[in-house]
């Protein structure tokens, strides 16, 4: 089967989306499917044994005229007016312009003709989903992947973020899942929570999860990362709803009711975290935590296979339907993945009800809980201090991959 892929970028430094693509990307290869990759990375990126394409942006354009003269209106007058004429237009000139540019670009290299046309995106942009609903002739190939719940005013609480273009937004995606033949969701509960809103997604749609992609070469391990103690690694951004203040908080507790531990144990926050810099300064200078701001993906990759435990922390919610592009990595490490979130969860759902190491993202007694219980594993019983679970990376591997595809295509 001939795959054209229409990546927004497969830069895996610059969104935790494009780790994800690429992963995919990479899995689909090695299912064995032909692909042609176009990208809009904005620089020529290359993948082994992959035909991966550059789309270049239009600047001969009206809209690339206009995208520039808002960028220089705002930037001297301090004036920011993209919102109020998203609220108009649906979209930014810029956006506006990227989409016509990727347009361009998918007709340039009909001649693969693919049996599969697949749209990847990142954040709240879906660029390359825009382009295909302006190819209705294509829309027939067309797989449409919907990696998060959008527009951003359907996330669960406690994301409470409406933009002003919130119906123009609505009305887009709507397009999405009704124009495009298939659609595909990396969790179940993202589904079905989108399915809520758009009935049309109930009919048309595969679970395609993250996917795992082991590096041959990881980086060397961190100057400031000690191997042989009892580490406990959360590494991605901390989101305003991410709060990291119970994990702390519970840490702290854990140190206090484990006095020993105070030689060996070490919480590590790694990734963006700015909007939380005012509560973690208080921890900047403890000896039992260490916080970095963002790190290569290979060498954070390194620390997930060398920890003792890798955290997945989500928000103080009542269903998280995210999976997180982080997950696939952690199951393949091989370590206990203790979870800081809500009891309706995509990773606590994959992970069973029976999984040992859970609790409330704010249950501050929970998580001193289960660290104790990790810790006493590791110091007794270091070899059963494993994730084992082979059935979750077979889950998230080429060959379960190959089978979704080709059972759904062949319908």
């Amino acid at each position: 089967m001939k795959i054209l892929v229409i990546s927004e970028s497969i830069n895996v430094e610059d969104s935790s989306g494009s780790k994800v693509n690429v992963a995919l990307i990479s899995n689909l290869q090695k299912a064995g499917f032909q692909l042609k990759v176009l990208h809009y990375s904005h620089k020529e990126i290359k993948l082994d044994g992959i035909d991966c394409v550059l789309i270049k942006e239009n600047k001969f354009s009206l809209m690339y005229l206009l995208s520039r003269a808002v960028r220089i209106f705002q930037r001297n007058t301090k004036m920011y007016i993209n919102n109020d004429l998203e609220k108009y237009f649906g979209f930014s000139f810029t956006h506006t312009n990227d989409t016509i540019s990727i347009k361009s670009g998918i007709k340039k290299h009909l001649d693969f003709n693919p049996d599969l046309i697949l749209t990847l995106s990142k954040g709240g942009s879906f660029r390359p989903h825009r382009a295909l609903l302006k190819l209705p002739e294509l829309q027939q190939k067309w797989m449409a992947y919907i990696h998060d719940p959008y527009p951003f005013h359907m996330y669960p609480r406690p994301y409470n973020w409406v933009e002003k273009s919130y119906k123009k937004k609505e009305e887009f995606v709507l397009a999405i899942t009704e124009k495009a033949r298939y659609l595909a969701f990396p969790s179940l509960l993202l589904k079905e929570w989108m399915e809520s809103y758009f009935p049309a997604v109930a009919d048309k749609s595969v679970i395609i999860p993250h996917q795992i992609k082991i590096e041959n070469q990881l980086d060397a391990l961190p100057d400031f990362f000690i191997k042989n103690e009892f580490s406990l690694l959360h590494a991605g951004s901390l989101l305003l709803q991410r709060n990291p203040k119970f994990l702390l908080e519970g840490f702290l507790k854990f140190l206090e009711n484990n006095p020993e531990a105070v030689q060996t144990a070490k919480l590590y926050l790694i990734g963006n975290n700015g909007v939380h810099k005012e509560l973690l300064q208080k921890y900047i200078n403890h000896p039992n935590i260490v916080i970095k701001d963002y790190l290569e993906y290979k060498i954070v990759q390194s620390m997930e296979k060398n920890v003792t435990v890798n955290i997945i922390l989500e928000a103080v919610s009542e269903i998280s339907p995210f999976l997180p592009g982080k997950f696939p990595n952690c199951v393949v490490a091989n370590k206990p993945i203790l979870i800081l979130g809500p009891y309706y969860s995509e990773v606590k759902r994959l992970l069973g009800n029976d999984y040992p190491y859970w609790a409330e993202a704010n249950d501050t007694l929970s998580i001193e809980n289960s660290m104790t219980t990790l810790y006493k594993t590791w110091k007794n019983s270091p070899d059963k201090l494993v994730l084992d679970r082979q059935d979750l990376i077979d889950y998230s591997t080429e060959i379960n991959l190959k089978q979704t595809l080709e059972k759904i295509v062949s319908k």
